[in-house]
């Protein structure tokens, strides 16, 4: 499944990644409050695993929660981005790790794509994925890897950004055929490759948050600043005219309320399970037998 005509540049979502790592934490408050509201959302499934992993774990805020949440639980943390993991390995020169005595294990860190995990089938109990999949135009091959290491009975829940994130700039765009933002991929859709990816009973909700800026370029700068800029294939290469960009403020401006200038975005929230298979991966029918008591 993927959005007709727009595809993003691989190579380019994990170059600004790399760039972003360092300065980041300065601009994740929003990466932050989704994950918050994530985490209410876990309280009330129950789930007991037995190991973690976090994809797309960025600079790893999130590893010190599950940390609390499941004391001992291993967890492993996966990026594509190497600066990223660097962020979230921290300082693991021997003083640190002294001081680390006693305190719950580290994490397993790996350098991977989403589409190609270097794990074991069934070998992972929850897959945790916070503000991934915006950064693929078919996460179809991402569900099918992280369905393949979950173990039966084990959870998937991400969070990913909707389309009408960043209406507001879209709108106040003039009219191109270059893609000035990235697209993303609506809800009802993620729904349909949860199952397309072979998981059951997926549950899916959104919800549109606005955060405010004080201008247009601080909304730029925060952009910049977490790699999140535009990184579609059809991207305008050259620069773009004074004359664009003045219009581009100009009906942004209009939007203007107290001071402030709006930004939607609509975060997707969704959690599958995995199920026992029904087929072998030859196609083979399943046939379980039970034998009754008595």
């Amino acid at each position: 499944m993927t959005l007709p005509d727009f595809q993003l540049d691989p190579r380019l979502v994990r170059r600004r990644a790399e760039q972003a790592a360092t300065g980041y934490a300065s601009v994740d408050t929003l990466a932050r409050e989704i994950s918050r509201r994530m985490g209410e959302r876990l309280d009330y499934i129950r789930i007991e695993p037995r190991r973690i992993l976090d994809l797309g774990c960025g600079p790893g805020p999130d590893l010190a929660a599950f940390a609390e949440r499941y004391p001992g639980v291993p967890r492993i943390a996966v990026d594509s981005a190497a600066a990223m993991l660097a962020q979230a390995r921290g300082d693991n020169g021997l003083l640190k790790r002294l001081l680390r005595f006693g305190k719950p294990a580290e994490p397993e860190f790996i350098c991977a794509d989403a589409t190609a995990l270097p794990l074991a089938r069934a070998t992972v109990s929850l897959v945790w994925s916070n503000l991934m999949l915006q950064w693929l135009h078919d996460p179809l091959p991402a569900l099918k890897e992280m369905h393949r290491v979950l173990e039966v009975g084990g959870l998937l829940m991400f969070s990913t950004l909707g389309p009408d994130t960043l209406k507001e700039f879209r709108a106040a765009l003039p009219p191109s055929n270059a893609e000035h933002l990235n697209r993303f991929i609506d809800m009802h859709d993620l729904g349909d490759a949860l199952v397309g990816a072979g998981f059951s009973d997926p549950v899916m909700d959104m919800e549109m948050l606005t955060v405010t800026y004080t201008s247009l370029d601080d909304l730029f700068r925060d952009l910049r600043t977490s790699g999140s800029a535009n990184a579609a294939l059809s991207r305008p290469r050259g620069l773009v005219g004074k004359a664009h960009w003045a219009g581009v403020r100009a009906n942004y401006e209009q939007l203007r309320r107290n001071g402030r200038l709006p930004a939607t975005v609509e975060v997707v929230y969704g959690h599958a399970w995995k199920a026992a298979p029904k087929v072998m991966d030859d196609g083979r029918a399943i046939v379980r037998f039970e034998r009754k008591a008595g």
